[in-house]
């Protein structure tokens, strides 16, 4: 496997102003509903990394969701809707929405390229979780992915590093760095662990309790559970 931190050599940043602040964070999924674990820990990580903006990229057809119980309950028009709710209630938010106007799945790698064209001089911070980390070797181009952008995991109590696969501890012994300041002298490459965050919050779950009539108020932003409940979704 190719070593991307020796090959990120050539690509240092050498201006002193490319600071983490000037970075965009990313956060991906299918947001079916979006929650209050998603919203909370992606800004612990941009407090933590300095970051002023977060993209959150809502997915047409996640590839790994090919279980007809795992694809997405609510329609994509519904999801984004949500997504832009959430992102009403903090400046640190921005909906894209462009993995919803591709037709078929929707690549990680790709959505990275676009943004790297759109966003030539920042560098990108792709946020995922303990579970997504576990089977990030299997990604579709998953190399070029580290190539693109740097990853900055998002570590629970439920997802011990114990846990962790042969091929994960050998991604991490080639691109994990523990230094915060590496974040800013290379554009790509690296893999972070952000401070562990306890927002141990799942859609699954919260689309469980609204089908039993539980309480989701603790789980989602007030607005979002209205537009839950006006539009009949989970039931």
């Amino acid at each position: 496997m190719q070593n991307t931190l020796m090959t990120n050599e050539n690509e240092k940043v050498s201006s002193p102003y490319h600071g983490l602040s000037r970075g965009i964070g990313i956060l991906g999924g299918t947001f079916d509903p979006i929650h209050l674990g998603h919203t909370q820990s992606a800004q612990a990580v941009a407090d933590e990394l300095g970051l002023l903006k977060v993209l959150l990229i809502p997915a047409h057809i996640p590839p790994h969701k090919i279980s007809p119980d795992l694809v997405p309950h609510a329609s994509a028009k519904q999801r984004a809707a949500m997504v832009e709710i959430a992102c009403q209630s903090s400046t640190l938010f921005s909906c894209d929405q462009r993995e919803l106007q591709r037709s078929g799945h929707s690549y990680t790698v790709d959505t990275l390229k676009e943004l790297k064209f759109q966003y030539p001089d920042q560098a990108l911070y792709f946020i995922i979780g303990m579970d997504s980390l576990m089977t990030f070797s299997r990604w579709h181009q998953y190399q070029e992915i580290l190539s693109l952008c740097h990853l900055v995991v998002n570590t629970r109590p439920n997802h011990p590093f114990e846990q962790l696969n042969t091929e994960t501890k050998k991604l991490l012994s080639q691109h994990q760095t523990t230094d915060i300041t590496q974040l800013i002298q290379y554009e790509t490459g690296r893999i972070f662990f952000a401070k562990q965050s306890f927002f141990d919050i799942s859609s699954t779950q919260i689309r469980q309790q609204l089908m039993k009539k539980q309480s989701c108020n603790d789980q989602l932003l007030p607005a979002i559970l209205e537009f839950i409940n006006k539009n009949n979704l989970y039931r």
